[in-house]
């Protein structure tokens, strides 16, 4: 009898779950304060503004707005949330918060 055991499944079994890096909100979307832009390791996109940076390189947005993303010197990247008005077509189809949850009036 073998007295090693072989290499097999016996020293498999410890691989960790992905970090889900990457850029999660890309130019001429809309975002609300907080949103997570870009999650990254060092300084691949730099913030612009309106545009803040945690701890780990994650970058957010300040206000809300829109995206967008630029080319500068020096080959970096920046990006920036220009705010604006909100669009009237989202505003318009949505029920205003009076109206949440209410049945429709009966006429």
């Amino acid at each position: 009898m073998a007295h090693k055991k072989g290499q097999g499944s016996s020293r498999n079994g410890r691989d960790s779950p992905g970090q889900h890096r990457g850029v999660k909100v890309f130019g001429g979307e809309r975002v609300v304060a907080g949103n997570i832009l870009v999650r990254q390791v060092g300084t691949r996109v730099h913030p612009g503004r309106n545009v803040g940076m945690g701890r780990d390189f994650t970058l957010f947005a300040l206000v809300g707005g829109e995206v967008k993303y630029q080319k500068r010197a020096g080959d970096r990247t920046y990006v920036h949330v220009v705010p604006g008005a909100k669009s009237e077509t989202a505003e318009a189809s949505r029920p205003s918060r009076a109206n949440r949850g209410s049945p429709p009036a009966q006429a």
